[in-house]
């Protein structure tokens, strides 16, 4: 039986949590003299309010949380992040209605990156670091957040850690499920940092960089400015980025045993990150002679930059734009397209289906042939040096089943409202998949702002069903999760 009061309490704690982070806005824009502190004092005010209500109304559970408490309670403390932290947003003159603050609320916790806005430039500096921020904080994920101080979950916190940071595995770092979050976030903390101050001795402003960082290390995509990094016409600063983002789409995991444990032979041994890095550098490589071809660039070295940029931009799910890539060569767009599914390293706050999986997709079609050759055989699928359990590969194909079915569903529904048939399929697949920019009449020049309010709804249920994997979100709506 579910406890829906032990819920309700978790969730209000929750709430107060998201509260208290709209203070670092606030103080912010009153070091700065910056509009919008007004909003976001009020919004705070409410977010803070109805989680004391919840948390002081129900009680606490007496026992750790079961798998199907912890999938209900995900599930909730994401669209209630949508709703009550796209409240300063809606209070605001720029978001008149609560579907686009919403949406905003739902892709920069989501590290979607979409954004409803043609001119983000007029957003005053407080409501601008509040959308950051809220990439920085949904990249690890609220509830990896809340698991950092949540020790009252006890035991109970690697359901709700499963829940929540899914991939091909969860590793624990620590014996404690509190701990392990906390590792992981120092290693979030310090890379940011890392970022920031490089970012800063590149050129930006402290403002500018503070806001890119937490944009990066969320994988996240939203920028201060609406021609995104290439307003900076930086190469250094876009060099930076790079790097960054490609960190941000590898395990955090394996990086915690580099940097914290100084087990490099960990890092570089493993094969997930391995074909990581060469999806990335084969993706550039192929993309920079259209990029001469065409004129986009003179020299091999701009083009070679734009390419690996936008590439890892794509594959790491982050949606930064340097260039309007709906300009480039079909073949170009058409690659981009499929490092959307792609996406990043099990274990990172990247998108898409995640490298793991699909380099286990392709030993599982290349153990049917050889099936069929040799029938009698009996084929081991491993990863690296690991076998993959035969239940974790049923999981993966339902999940991949899953992902296209939800995908397909979703297309025709935003195609229904009358957007055209490209913008519907790139716009579900960018959400989905939390990359931000599409193709079409959402592509890296445009925005999401102009789609119908149906449309705007799908496509946020689609960056909180990608968020948590599908599963999580769609198991609370079978008649089984709910019998006793």
């Amino acid at each position: 039986m579910i406890r829906l009061t032990g819920v309700l309490h978790i969730i209000g704690l929750f709430l107060i949590i998201l509260g208290a982070a709209m203070l670092a806005p606030i103080i912010y824009g009153l070091a700065a003299a910056s509009g919008g502190i007004r909003e976001l004092a009020l919004a705070a005010a409410i977010t803070a309010g109805t989680g004391a209500v919840l948390f002081l109304a129900f009680r606490r559970p007496a026992t750790e949380l079961s798998v199907r408490e912890a999938a209900l309670l995900v599930s909730i403390v994401w669209f209630a992040t949508g709703l009550f932290g796209g409240l300063p947003f809606w209070l605001s003159p720029w978001f008149p209605h609560l579907t686009d603050s919403f949406f905003e609320a739902a892709s920069g916790f989501t590290t979607t990156g979409a954004t409803v806005l043609d001119d983000v430039e007029v957003l005053p500096p407080a409501l601008q670091f509040w959308r950051h921020l809220s990439h920085w904080l949904g990249g690890m994920g609220i509830v990896l957040l809340g698991l950092a101080v949540l020790p009252l979950l006890g035991t109970g916190g690697l359901a709700l850690y499963r829940a929540e940071f899914s991939g091909a595995k969860s590793e624990k770092l620590k014996p404690r499920i509190a701990e392990t979050a906390l590792a992981l976030w120092r290693i979030y903390f310090a890379l940011t940092f890392a970022l920031y101050v490089l970012l800063r001795l590149a050129g930006m402003t402290g403002f500018e960089a503070a806001c890119h960082a937490f944009s990066t290390l969320g994988t996240g995509g939203f920028s201060t400015r609406t021609a995104s990094v290439g307003g900076f016409q930086s190469p250094l600063i876009e060099w930076i980025l790079i790097v960054f983002m490609i960190l941000a789409g590898i395990n955090f995991a394996v990086q915690y045993r580099l940097w914290m444990e100084r087990a490099p032979r960990r890092f570089f041994t493993d094969a997930e990150i391995r074909a990581y890095l060469a999806i990335l550098l084969a993706g550039a490589l192929f993309i920079t002679p259209f990029l001469l071809r065409d004129g986009h660039h003179s020299t091999l070295p701009d083009a070679f930059r734009t390419a690996l940029f936008q590439a890892a931009s794509i594959l790491t799910t982050t949606g930064f734009a340097t260039a309007d890539f709906e300009r480039w060569a079909p073949a170009a767009q058409f690659l981009l397209l499929g490092l959307m599914f792609v996406g990043g390293c099990t274990g990172s706050t990247a998108g898409g289906l995640k490298v793991a999986r699909v380099l286990l997709l392709g030993r599982v079609v290349g153990r049917e042939f050889k099936r069929m050759v040799e029938r009698r055989g009996v084929f081991a699928i491993r990863l690296g040096r690991d076998v993959v359990p035969e239940n974790a590969i049923q999981a993966l194909l339902n999940l991949v089943y899953l992902t296209f079915l939800f995908n397909g569903a979703a297309c025709f529904i935003v195609a229904a409202t009358g957007v055209d048939v490209l913008s519907s399929i790139s716009a579900v697949t960018a959400c989905m998949f939390s990359i931000g920019p599409g193709l079409g009449s959402v592509g890296p020049a445009e925005h999401y702002g102009h789609l119908p309010a149906l449309a705007k709804w799908t496509l946020s249920a689609c960056m909180i069903a990608g968020r948590l994997e599908f599963y999580t979100l769609l198991v609370i709506f079978s008649p089984a999760f709910w019998r006793k």
